[in-house]
């Protein structure tokens, strides 16, 4: 099952189903073991909880619920695959950051229309007490397992230079970057298929040497229908995948091959091709630094003096490069006179970035402060610079990382059932004993 079909079961923003009448199956008197998953047992209530949970989603999709026995099995089986996947995250010590967690819940608050954590507190728990900690509980869970799928299943994916090449290449890819192409499309349909295929060979012959839809269509013969469009600029991905596939590597003025399918017999030619204009051009600064770091031997307070020292020598007039070289603590830097070379915005720490985008070219910034300790910057020069070839990259490896997180997650799941221990306890709920 797909993790987006997976996410429709468990979501830990099921707030009306925790807040419904099967709030019950929190407070259950007496329960029972339904099933075992390595160190951890799942409850009949857990799995009544979750039949609840799965049927209130597709009666809110408006889909049909299954019989219940099939339900049972369906959300039994989700159950055992969470439970593992949480064997996972206890093995390997996930947790999310308290952070990150209150975003998370105040997210779902908002959405239930409460504005802070307190007043979803007593909104829950005044239906039931403890609702509030259950949905909590529930929804760092959630966001444990999401950070163990990205941790194992990131790890799987590979993606090769000639793999972004070959997607950027592709009508996916050219429909992504939001090229278009100018296409004349022809049809020749018919009963007689060798007719068709005689019919179709003159099409793609007067085609390549003209654009005249009229007179191809008045190829058309007593058994043989000629049809024809100027489709004019669209981008590929409007056009059925199999013509488009065809299109994709022609050059300006070519047709393509014949391309035989259920309707008939189809020939493209590509009039213009036309790229996506616009451009990704982004800022760049040529920067240079003097650090000055806190350390065992320097306090923080020295380390403000002597960057306060350092600045007042710059603005009386002395060598930037010099006194890089000779005080800075970034060594790195430090042998080229502070220079850091090209730098583009989202690269250094925000304190730095914003200094940097902030001054004038040429003019020494005062002492400022981020987490390495005190700087002093200087920008020599600014630029843009065209990333649209950078960007249509990091765009594609994008889009394959999700296509191949999908494949690989799939994968792995499946590897995290067969690797855990089950034991069924429920006779009834074991779905080989239906064999039998």
């Amino acid at each position: 099952m797909k993790t987006k079909h997976l996410k429709q079961f468990f979501k830990a923003t099921t707030l009306a189903v925790l807040i419904s009448s099967s709030m019950h199956s929190f407070a259950q008197p007496t329960d029972e073991v339904v099933a075992i998953v390595d160190n951890s047992v799942i409850l009949k209530s857990d799995l009544e909880q979750g039949m609840a949970e799965a049927a209130h989603e597709l009666q809110a999709q408006k889909k049909e619920v299954p019989p219940q026995q099939y339900l049972q099995f369906q959300v039994l089986d989700q159950l055992i695959l969470r439970q593992a996947q949480l064997e996972q995250v206890k093995k390997y010590g996930i947790k999310p950051d308290e952070k990150s967690l209150n975003e998370a819940v105040l997210k779902v608050a908002s959405q239930s229309g409460s504005k802070s954590l307190e007043a979803f507190q007593q909104k829950l728990d005044a239906i039931a007490p403890g609702t509030y900690e259950n949905l909590r509980s529930r929804i760092a869970e959630d966001l444990a397992i999401n950070r163990l799928r990205q941790q194992q299943v990131m790890s799987r994916i590979k993606i090769s230079d000639q793999d972004v090449d070959n997607f950027l290449k592709s009508p996916q890819g050219q429909a992504a970057l939001g090229n278009q192409a100018h296409v004349i499309h022809m049809r020749i349909s018919g009963d007689n298929p060798q007719e068709v295929q005689n019919v179709a060979k003159e099409v793609r012959s007067q085609l390549a040497q003209s654009n005249d839809l009229n007179a191809l269509k008045k190829l058309s013969t007593a058994t043989v229908k000629v049809e024809g469009a100027d489709m004019g600029f669209r981008p590929l991905s409007d056009i059925p995948a199999e013509l488009a596939a065809r299109i994709t590597p022609l050059q300006d003025g070519q047709t393509t091959d014949l391309i035989s399918v259920r309707d008939g017999v189809h020939v493209l030619k590509l009039l213009e091709r036309k790229q996506n204009e616009q451009k990704a051009l982004v800022p760049q600064y040529q920067t240079r630094h003097i650090l000055i770091q806190p350390s065992e031997v320097v306090s923080p307070e020295n380390a403000k003096q002597i960057i306060d020292s350092i600045y007042k020598r710059l603005k009386a007039g002395e060598d930037f490069a010099t006194l890089a070289a000779t005080y800075s603590n970034d060594t790195g830097s430090a042998r080229d006179g502070g220079s850091l070379g090209w730098v583009t915005p989202g690269m250094m720490v925000p304190e730095f970035d914003k200094k940097m985008q902030e001054i004038p070219v040429g003019e020494i910034s005062e002492p400022f402060q981020t987490q390495f300790g005190w700087h002093i910057l200087q920008v020599t020069d600014k630029r843009e610079k065209d990333m649209t070839h950078e960007y249509q990259e990091r765009m594609a490896r994008q889009i394959l990382g999700e296509r191949q997180f999908n494949t690989e997650i799939d994968s792995w799941l499946r590897e995290v059932r067969a690797n855990a221990y089950v034991e069924i306890k429920d006779p009834s709920l074991d779905k080989k004993n239906l064999q039998k």
